[in-house]
């Protein structure tokens, strides 16, 4: 950054920046973990001195924040991959069973919508179509914050439901599905990414739903597909066709950059003989109100009898679970 002409060329320098930040904050994190051991040690000193009920209280409250902490840092240190620190486009999708279906989608909007808000992220519908007597069947939802996709990639895959439905008249237990699917948010000027403007067919139209914010009275609602690959997204969210063309691009990046790197991965797992490795399990989760509570993901076998209080946002275990089976699969 001292070097003459460093400020000369903007993209360069930003780019610098923004690596120097996300160094210093791991660094200081870890700097901060190191000032509450050595505090902890000066409690558990005190304490075995005084036999101080009190300080004994106030190390144990101490030692848990401790190692909340630096359970939440080794997480960060997980997210290797090269757009895990990017914002994610999350898409749900019902699966077979109508409007039992479509109210599961709903349920794990919300749940999804409470992760993000608790931690801070910014959640906003890009794309929504109403079931047709309840529900959603299907639903993208723009999640902007740091390390979001790295996080969220642990949801994509095939989420089931085992639960009493509300809709059936004779109280019979129903199994319902929905499919999750997360990328990442492409930068502007993202190299890996270029989209010829004569290969984009855009329409417009009136977006539909059920009144409120999902309707307007112009054609505002923006259809862009990708004519080489025939990827087709829609953004209807915004009452301007400007920003929800905008959007939809955002949309489309993203999808044509999952694509490449899914033809990367299927060539690599070719080499490796691995393709088992690359559906890593499409049933990824259960989650089961009736005849008991508990949530039970497949992949890591990791369980969490609360279901509320999953569906409340309560998933940080799974992901935790998700991103340690990932790291250790790397390294063999």
């Amino acid at each position: 950054m001292l070097k003459p002409g460093f400020w000369n060329d903007q993209e360069q320098s930003q780019q610098v920046m923004q690596s120097v930040s996300a160094l210093k904050e791991k660094l200081n994190s870890f700097k901060d973990l190191c000032r509450m051991y050595e505090n902890l040690l000066v409690l558990l000193a005190l304490s075995e001195e005084e036999d101080d009920q009190g300080i004994a209280q106030e190390l144990a409250d101490e030692l848990k924040n401790l190692h909340r902490l630096l359970e939440q840092m080794e997480l960060r240190l997980l997210l290797s991959g090269s757009y895990d620190h990017s914002n994610a486009i999350l898409s749900l999708h019902a699966g077979a069973g109508g409007t039992e279906a479509q109210d599961w989608v709903q349920m794990l909007l919300r749940m999804y919508t409470r992760w993000g808000e608790e931690k801070g992220y910014s959640c906003e519908l890009a794309d929504l179509l109403p079931g047709d007597e309840a529900g959603i069947k299907s639903a993208t939802m723009m999640v902007s914050g740091p390390n979001a996709y790295g996080y969220l990639q642990s949801e994509k895959g095939v989420h089931r439901l085992v639960r009493i439905s509300p809709f059936d008249a004779g109280g019979r237990r129903h199994t319902s599905f929905a499919s999750v699917d997360v990328l990442p948010q492409v930068e502007e000027d993202n190299p890996e990414v270029e989209i010829n403007p004569e290969d984009l067919k855009i329409d417009t139209f009136r977006a539909s739903g059920a009144g409120g914010q999902h309707v307007n009275k112009t054609d505002s609602a923006v259809r862009i597909t990708h004519l080489p690959t025939g990827i087709v997204v829609v953004c209807q969210s915004e009452r301007s066709q400007i920003s929800n063309r905008n959007t939809a691009l955002k949309l489309l990046k993203a999808k044509i950059l999952d694509l490449e790197m899914k033809k990367k991965e299927a060539e690599l797992a070719a080499l490796r003989e691995e393709k088992s490795e690359i559906a890593w399990g499409s049933q990824i989760r259960s989650y089961v109100f009736h005849p008991y509570s508990l949530v039970k993901d497949h992949r890591t076998a990791v369980e969490i009898g609360n279901v509320n209080a999953v569906m409340d946002g309560g998933i940080d275990q799974f992901i935790a679970a998700y991103l340690r089976e990932k790291a250790r699969r790397i390294k063999k």
